[in-house]
């Protein structure tokens, strides 16, 4: 009992933790989201400062010009003008030439400071997409440790069994962050550090090729971002799919599977032979992260030519099949570090519902899960 006590404490002190920090990525979120306004505001000013000191300087080139064909035609015949008319060219070619070279200067800065701007604008964007998306993993965190760990320490009474599975938990959590991190870093950063880049060049094509051209470049640069936005929706999705609570388990789960289909080119075969019923929101969830699971298991390991997913919606109880004619596996042997199968079973269990892992070397893999609904709320 003390050992149960003592791990509530830990708990307890986590989630405030974890809350604590939550708050705190909030408002440097909030803080970049609010200079980003400032800053949007003032590009647009300058932008426009921009264009009108690019149409005074155009005008200033043609009076500077007219100037400069003044003064050699009052050099070149001399003695026709009169000292007064000299030096009257002479200073009014001195005097547009002096306020073009400000002009220019003034333009150049303006440009610099636009640059700067937009630059700032991109850390910012991609500063306030961070902040939501570690507060959205964050009350993920939050919702297991309120949740689940806690049904998990009431059944556990041996702290060091606890101990023990709370190790793997970290280790299980710390990979999730480590891909979530390398799938950031390969697909959303990567783009949006090729779209400032070419967002860069553009101004330069613009000045030395036209607008043609230019227009060219933004069409690549649209696409790009079209590109980025579509990985980090699918990233937000695989955290936590959004359609889950509007539509419910069955069509959740075949756009999942369609999804999964397209990006990875493996063949995945879906049927749902029950009722399109919905169930508690924590069940659905539970049942859509085995699927998740246990097909990205296939994907990674098993190197199948084909998946198939069935699941069957009773009123007594749901029933969920994954099956691949990939290598397979030895069941009796445990993957060092490999804790994708425990996790799934603790899953299953939480939920006292029973499942069975068929697979041998050479003749694929079959997954089945049956989870009891009787007395839950069911509609």
């Amino acid at each position: 009992m003390a050992a149960n006590n003592t791990i509530q404490q830990v708990l307890e002190k986590m989630i405030e933790t974890v809350d604590d920090s939550k708050e705190k990525i909030f408002e440097i979120g909030e803080e970049s989201r609010n200079e980003y306004s400032q800053l949007k505001a003032e590009l647009t000013s300058i932008q426009t400062s921009v264009v009108g000191v690019i149409e005074k300087t155009e005008r200033m080139e043609v009076h500077s010009r007219f100037a400069r064909n003044r003064l050699a035609e009052v050099s070149k015949h001399f003695g026709d003008y009169t000292d007064e008319e000299v030096r009257k060219a002479y200073e009014q070619a001195n005097d547009y030439q002096v306020q073009l070279a400000v002009m220019r200067q003034e333009e150049k800065q303006l440009r610099e400071r636009r640059d700067n701007i937009e630059r700032r604008l991109m850390k910012l964007k991609d500063t306030v997409e961070r902040a939501e998306t570690l507060v959205g993993q964050i009350n993920v965190v939050i919702n297991y440790l309120t949740g689940d760990l806690k049904q998990v320490s009431e059944m556990v009474a041996d702290a060091v069994e606890m101990q023990k599975f709370g190790l793997k938990i970290i280790v299980a959590q710390e990979e999730e962050r480590k891909r979530l991190s390398r799938e950031i870093h390969d697909g959303p950063a990567q783009m949006m550090a090729n779209v400032l880049l070419r967002s860069e060049i553009v101004e330069r094509v613009y000045q030395e090729h036209g607008i043609h051209e230019a227009l060219k470049e933004i069409q690549d640069l649209r696409a790009m971002v079209k590109e980025s936005l579509g990985e980090v929706r699918r990233i937000i999705y695989d955290l936590r799919p959004m359609a889950l609570d509007d539509l419910g388990l069955i069509p959740t789960l075949a756009k999942y599977l369609r999804n999964m289909t397209e990006r990875t080119n493996m063949p995945i075969v879906f049927k749902n032979v029950g009722r399109e019923i919905r169930l508690p929101s924590e069940l659905e969830v539970a049942i859509f992260r085995f699927i998740q699971e246990a097909v990205q298991n296939a994907y990674k390991h098993g190197k199948p030519s084909e998946v198939q997913v069935k699941v069957e919606l009773k009123p007594t109880k749901a029933i969920a099949i994954i099956k691949d004619d990939g290598i397979g596996f030895d069941t009796e042997v445990k993957k060092e570090g490999s804790f994708g199968l425990l996790g799934m079973r603790e899953r299953v269990n939480m939920l006292d519902g029973e499942l069975s892992i068929n697979s041998k070397k050479g003749s694929g893999t079959l997954i089945m899960v049956q989870i009891p609904i009787t007395g839950k709320k069911v509609g």
